[in-house]
């Protein structure tokens, strides 16, 4: 991620109609909430963040994960619904990950609600919450009532306690201005997301937000060639998409013209 953004923002705050400040803030809540908020184990490394002078602003950034070998991308649209509320226009990836802590899903809202109470008590109940260990005679309640084993929550090994308590000072009004607030990283949104499911029973998003996209390979071979057999099978369903939608024949003949601008010829590497 690009340290440099809010400093090139302000070289440009003589031509905007807006404080650059709203900007900056823009650009470093987008980053964080990608990063803290959506925890799907891709380290962000790339921030594009472009604005007009009338203050309207889009975000592309990419994640990588290492493990993987792969990368997804992240899209904050023109029409924003907050940093918090599902504020991606889309992520997109080949991988769906099966367990995803998506703190700004809409099904996270009551989890966010309980955080923020949380931090708004004495830290001391919360730690206490987080450390205590279970004892190693204590049975679980589903070994009576014939539930099963049920999935079970895994604290994070490290939360800032300094900042914790730096918090529930500030008392934060909300959820944004909790993940805004300075030094409230990754593990500290998860074990407070895990708290508010163990004390207040509000479950989280564990649902990763990831959409598929259509990438097949670059046109110079970097960094593999194309798929040309994936790419027709891709051409294939949108086809079949324009082709059986409900809209005016017009509209279909608009989108098969943009269909064949989007699919020009593919050098053959193979040759």
């Amino acid at each position: 991620v690009s340290r440099a953004t809010p400093r090139e923002i302000n070289e440009h705050g003589k031509h905007l109609r807006v404080n650059p400040e709203s900007l900056v803030y823009a650009s470093r809540m987008s980053a964080k909430v990608d990063s803290a908020a959506v925890q799907d184990g891709y380290q962000l490394y790339h921030h594009c963040f472009l604005f007009d002078e009338g203050g309207e602003w889009i975000v592309i950034q990419q994640g990588i994960n290492q493990k993987r070998a792969d990368a997804r991308r992240y899209h904050w649209p023109l029409e924003h619904n907050g940093f918090i509320d599902e504020p991606q226009g889309a992520i997109l990836c080949d991988t769906r990950l099966p367990r995803v802590l998506d703190m700004t899903d809409s099904v996270s809202a009551e989890n966010r609600k309980a955080c923020v109470d949380i931090v708004k008590e004495n830290p001391g109940r919360l730690r206490k919450a987080i450390l205590t260990p279970v004892p190693a005679k204590q049975r679980r309640l589903d070994a009576w009532n014939g539930a099963g084993e049920r999935e079970q929550l895994v604290m994070p090994r490290c939360v800032n306690w300094d900042t914790l308590r730096e918090v529930y000072e500030f008392q934060p009004r909300g959820y944004e201005e909790l993940v805004a607030f300075k030094g409230v990283g990754p593990a500290t949104i998860r074990g407070l997301s895990l708290v508010a499911e163990l004390i207040y029973g509000e479950r989280a998003s564990w649902e990763d937000p990831v959409r598929f996209n259509f990438a097949f390979g670059g046109k110079d071979g970097v960094p593999f060639p194309v798929d040309r057999r994936a790419m027709d099978e891709a051409v294939d369903v949108l086809k079949t998409g324009i082709s059986s939608s409900k809209v005016r024949d017009e509209e279909k003949t608009r989108a098969f013209a943009r269909l064949r601008r989007c699919v020009p010829p593919i050098p053959d590497f193979r040759k």
